[in-house]
């Protein structure tokens, strides 16, 4: 019997050290970025990589004194990649989903694309349910924005139901709808950046209710990682309190990319 005991904790005293000895030592962070979602990636022709993704991870590493190594990896087989140790966490734009926290960690949001409203300059819309009274403001069929306004000011609001927002577009151009709801960044580039953008403008509220639109995007990590996904978490929350994330984030965007 004594023999026994001294052979468990011996045994369990090796476990430890091993375990010791095993621990990461986070000198060097890979991040993963996909390179074809832009403006948050993109592929140069060199076939490097940039955008908003790239220069988060190049930042969070400085913050964590980290050496930083981007590897291009296709969507499909980013998790998959991960999870293979090709690179040690993923920064890719990723919405938080329950789907995927069951294969890997998240930290917490550092981004969340606003869905917002869109008009015509000028247009001088109340968004309020007295305010939206009868005014007709597109959306996408079966969206979430189209649950938001249907959940929010059904009752005061005639929503206009379009099968693409390219529809949309056509109907607030030609002033049957006052306004479009959607994707900060789908609006941006569908009409903000078209030939006639500077005849519109975001207005209303900059809406990121999860109840509605999500948790955002996180940074995906090994689910064994918890000291990684610990210190990604810090140095965000440190990036933010600096400003420093504030700075990268205008670089690409033009209204705030993570809201509350």
């Amino acid at each position: 019997m004594e023999m026994k005991k001294w052979l468990l904790a011996a045994t369990l005293a090796a476990t430890a050290v091993t375990g010791v000895a095993q621990a990461k030592d986070w000198k060097v962070v890979r991040f993963g970025i996909e390179g074809a979602y832009p403006p948050f990636s993109k592929t140069e022709a060199d076939g490097s990589l940039s955008g908003f993704d790239v220069d988060m991870a190049n930042a969070l590493c400085v913050e964590m004194d980290v050496q930083c190594k981007i590897v291009p990896q296709d969507w499909d087989g980013i998790i998959p990649s991960l999870l293979a140790r090709k690179y040690d966490a993923i920064i890719a734009a990723m919405s938080i989903t329950e789907e995927r926290k069951q294969k890997v960690d998240f930290t917490g949001k550092y981004a969340q694309i606003p869905n917002q409203f869109i008009a015509k300059k000028g247009a001088d819309i109340e968004f309020t349910a007295a305010g939206l009274k009868d005014v007709k403001i597109g959306v996408q069929r079966a969206t979430t924005h189209d649950k938001y306004l249907t959940d929010n000011y059904g009752d005061s609001v005639e929503i206009v139901r379009y099968g693409s927002f390219d529809e949309a577009y056509l109907d607030l151009g030609n002033g049957r709808i006052a306004a479009v709801l959607g994707d900060a960044a789908a609006l941006e580039e569908g009409v903000l950046m078209g030939k006639d953008g500077d005849m519109y403008e975001f207005v209303g509220p900059s809406l990121t209710d999860p109840k509605w639109f999500g948790e955002g995007m996180g940074i995906a990590l090994r689910k064994q990682d918890k000291d990684l996904t610990e210190k990604l978490d810090a140095a965000i929350l440190s990036l933010r309190e600096k400003g420093i994330y504030q700075e990268i984030a205008a670089k690409y965007f033009s209204y705030d990319v993570y809201g509350q």
